[in-house]
């Protein structure tokens, strides 16, 4: 019996130099296939005397300046009744050399066994079978939990974030093509609600996803709830909590809180202008701040259940006014109220009221919520489970958008832009020497630093034109050489040497020129763009191109739609180059006939147009001219007024509901 303990005495001190298995573990995430109580046999004998008065247990002025024992970790170190005790419940790893061992050990094995209410440990002792009991359930169990709701979280992420991948990935396959473009007009294109969707919802409460948007967001909804709410399971008797109902609650609480960590980088990856998705999918950027806006609502819900199950568990346990003064405590509850305020504070009315100030607060709130995050789970945790790896992936996201932007803006440099007035509503700003954006679908973000001095942050998206399609030709005088035998006739006599001989003339031709650059066309709104106004050498910062929608589709149907409303023509001209069979159909109001006169030198270009001036198209009547026609695919691409974008979008889908013509549709609204 001597002998045979040996082993396990050597070691002991392994466990109790570190305090606690938890507090030394870090960085990776649990049930990853790690485990913090591995193994379970000797944390669970750690656990069951932890809490046990040693000899050496000295007192302590506290945090709150109440005297109180504390046990260190080497006093646990160097304890032999705790190493012999540890040291009787099982094997562990060696700690003390063999003659250590050798002399420690008693030649009669304890037979004193712990009480359950014991508070100090004054000899070797056997462990209590009740409390080991309890110090398993609990060790198992969490581990358990923890383990599951790390691994539906990482499943919840994966299919989130596979999924515009998936579906873009097997579209480009024939017999997947065929059938996501029959389910377009049904799920695709039309909006959830009538026919709001750029348009705003009454009051202002927000803008409507379309179908397809809705299907993704439900989906997310419905997996969010259903992880949340299965596969728990209670341990009794527990050494955390004495009732199930309380060992449940807790595992809610961990688990919510759990899963907003882990799919919290999705809301950032959403948000971004750089977005890996936007370059590895064929989805728009307003469909994944659509979908941002309901994932920050899903995981605002998931911290609100988490807190509120908090306070509920801790009143049922009688600790919620010692635990709600904690740090961790504080700190968990100021990032639950401020997503919440943020949550509403970012409400598409907040938006139309003041862009900016939605802008700087969205910002302020939501890295005040990560460094909260940060320390809520520090508090609790140090680096236990994993939990700073999902706020450590928030950081890399956003700080790849922003970096993705300064490298954008500093690869095209300081421009200086000429502004020109175009009445009293419109301004036109032709930004020189930029050799690039003939593309169609493109938008850049323009910043107007001198605008603005005390916010030269500020900027806006546009749609942009090559400024040699939209100026004016302009004659160069260019020489030509010509000999004159090739515009005389010879003469008979005439010596061929000597006319081989003869010199050249120089004539000139009149050839026409245009400029390379960037035009823009802006109507001033609140903000930076009402201060434009003639400017010979404005001060332009340009960050982009950036894609609006994906043109692919479109551009291979045998006809081209364009219907344009007031300034969106700006973003429907580029596509006249890059197709040979389109009509463009523009409606301006009055105080728009400015830009009408303007672009008259690029609308010569489309053949087939038909521009007016204080009326409105009636948008069925133009698909069914070219239904009409016999075409077989129509891509119909609207940019525009929210109104516009809205009622092309329903017609485009009731026209491909109840025709042989297929469609193809693109709306670029920036109702953002």
């Amino acid at each position: 019996m001597r002998l045979s303990l040996l082993p396990t005495l050597w070691a002991s001190a392994l466990l109790v130099q570190s305090g606690s298995a938890s507090t030394s573990f870090s960085g990776v995430i649990n049930g990853m296939p790690v485990n913090p109580y591995y193994p379970f046999c000797a944390m669970t004998c750690l656990r069951s005397i932890s809490s046990l008065l040693l000899t050496c247990s000295s007192m302590d002025a506290g945090t709150v300046g109440m005297m109180q024992m504390l046990t260190t970790s080497a006093c646990w170190a160097e304890n032999t009744l705790y190493l012999t005790t540890l040291a009787y419940q099982g094997g562990v790893l060696p700690n003390w050399s063999f003659s250590q061992s050798l002399a420690n050990i008693s030649s009669n094995p304890p037979t004193t066994v712990l009480d359950p209410k014991a508070i100090w440990l004054n000899s070797t002792s056997l462990i209590n079978p009740t409390v080991y009991l309890s110090q398993w359930n609990v060790l198992t169990s969490v581990q358990r939990e923890t383990a599951q709701e790390n691994v539906f979280g990482i499943a919840l992420l994966v299919v989130e974030f596979g999924i515009p991948i998936a579906f873009t990935w097997f579209g480009y396959l024939p017999v997947f093509s065929s059938i996501f473009r029959n389910l377009k007009p049904y799920l695709g294109w039309p909006s959830l609600t009538g026919t709001y969707s750029s348009r705003p919802l009454p009051f202002s409460i927000g803008n409507a996803p379309t179908r397809g948007q809705s299907l993704y967001i439900v989906l997310f909804l419905i997996l969010s709830i259903v992880l949340t709410a299965v596969r728990y399971q209670s341990r009794q008797p527990n050494a955390w909590y004495s009732k199930k109902w309380d060992e449940i609650m807790a595992y809610v609480m961990y688990r919510t809180g759990a899963l907003a960590y882990i799919f919290a980088p999705l809301i950032w990856l959403f948000a971004g202008r750089n977005n890996i998705l936007l370059w590895t999918t064929n989805w728009s950027h307003s469909t994944f701040l659509v979908l941002h806006r309901w994932v920050a609502r899903i995981f605002t819900l998931q911290a609100i259940v988490h807190s509120l199950v908090a306070v509920v568990l801790y009143q049922h346990e009688g600790t919620y006014s010692s635990e709600v003064t904690k740090p961790y405590w504080i700190r968990g509850i100021v990032a639950t109220i401020l997503a919440v305020f943020l949550t509403f504070g970012s409400g598409l009315f907040v938006r139309k009221f003041s862009y900016e100030f939605f802008l700087i607060q969205h910002i302020i709130l939501s890295v005040i919520i990560i460094v909260a995050m940060w320390y809520h789970a520090m508090d609790l945790y140090a680096f236990l489970g994993g939990y700073q790896d999902w706020l450590i992936a928030i950081s890399a996201v956003w700080m790849f958008d922003r970096l993705g932007r300064l490298l954008r803006i500093t690869m095209v440099g300081a421009q200086r832009a000429i502004v020109t007035s175009l009445g009293d509503e419109y301004v036109r700003v032709d930004i020189p020497n930029i050799r690039w954006g003939a593309e169609p679908g493109k938008h850049v973000y323009v910043y107007f630093p001198t605008l603005h001095p005390l916010r030269p942050w500020e900027n806006h998206p546009f749609s942009i034109l090559q400024t040699a399609m939209v100026q004016p030709m302009q004659p160069n005088i260019a020489s030509t050489t010509h000999s004159h035998s090739s515009v005389e006739r010879l003469d008979d006599h005439h010596d061929v040497e000597k006319s081989r001989s003869v010199k050249p003339t120089t004539k000139s031709l009149v050839q026409n020129r245009r400029e390379m650059g960037l035009t823009l066309y802006i109507r001033k709104e609140a903000g930076a763009t009402k201060n434009l106004a003639s400017h010979n050498s404005l001060l332009t910062l340009i960050e982009g191109p950036y894609p609006n929608n994906s043109t692919r589709e479109v551009l291979r149907a045998d006809r081209l739609l364009l219907i344009s409303g007031g300034i969106g023509i700006t973003g429907l001209l580029p596509y006249v180059n890059y197709h040979w069979n389109v009509k463009l159909a523009w409606s301006v109001r009055p105080a728009a006939q400015v830009l009408v006169t303007d672009l008259s030198d690029a609308l010569t270009a489309v053949a087939d147009k038909e521009i007016r001036v204080g009326s409105r198209f009636n948008v069925q009547q133009l698909l069914q001219q070219e239904i009409s026609s016999g075409w077989k695919r129509v891509g119909v691409v609207v940019c525009g007024p929210a109104g516009l974008c809205d009622d092309v979008r329903a017609a485009v889908s009731e026209a491909a509901k109840h025709s042989r013509t297929e469609f193809e549709l693109e709306v670029e609204a920036y109702a953002w």
